[in-house]
């Protein structure tokens, strides 16, 4: 098991921008592939964007692409979320996810094929 802390939430005006944060425990953290998710009141919950262990590959919602920008960190055990020109339909709360396949293959996009899940950091946007 993956234990998740998010982070880096707050909230922001049209426009601006806030980069999350996601501390990781455990040994095996550098092989799951890692994902970002939101909840916003009223909606079911929203992939927003993975990469691979390695970090080599991500891949973005249709609706954050080109503005939100997932890294990671094996060494300190940390993801990332740069999240720029941010609009009131970003506001949410937003978790990090950890896919626990091992050196997977397939980037996921559904909750269901995440294990481990952060409590989630909250990000209002206002208009």
């Amino acid at each position: 098991q993956v234990q998740l802390v998010e982070s880096g939430g707050g909230f922001v005006q049209t426009g601006g921008s806030l980069r999350l944060s996601c501390a990781a425990s455990g040994r095996t953290f550098s092989s799951y592939n890692m994902g970002w998710f939101r909840l916003a009141p009223g909606k079911e919950r929203e992939f927003v964007a993975t990469i691979k262990w390695s970090g080599y590959r991500t891949y973005y919602a249709d609706s954050v692409k080109g503005r939100f920008t997932i890294s990671r960190d094996n060494a300190k055990k940390m993801v990332y979320l740069e999240m720029n020109s941010l609009n009131p339909e970003d506001t949410a709360v937003y978790y990090c996810a950890a896919d626990r396949t091992g050196f997977g293959v397939a980037l996921q996009t559904t909750p269901e094929a995440y294990e481990d899940w952060g409590q989630g950091t909250q990000v209002t946007v206002s208009s």
